[in-house]
């Protein structure tokens, strides 16, 4: 299992910023919050592809589509978390 944690210095991270878990299960996003927080998993054998946006300067975006499930959309990694990220999951597809 390894996670990878958003940093603080983007928009949304500030106080909690999102994780992305990856076990052997699938992909979990958690956005946590003061109150209650969101998380959504997807299982890898329904993930149909996997974006990243790496800008020259500032932090990365991954964005994971699936095939009936909705998305997981993530930003304020660095490049090569996303590209780490990437990699696991086209492993275990």
């Amino acid at each position: 299992m390894e996670t990878f944690i958003a940093s603080r210095l983007t928009a949304g991270n500030k106080i909690f910023p999102s994780k992305i878990i990856i076990d052997q299960l699938g992909v979990t996003l958690k956005i946590p919050g003061l109150f209650s927080g969101n998380e959504k998993t997807i299982p890898f054998n329904r993930i149909s592809s996997v974006n990243i946006i790496c800008p020259f300067i500032g932090f990365s975006t991954i964005s994971i589509e699936t095939t009936g499930e909705g998305s997981i959309k993530a930003h304020g990694f660095l490049k090569s978390e996303v590209i780490r990220i990437k990699e696991l999951i086209l492993q275990k597809m």
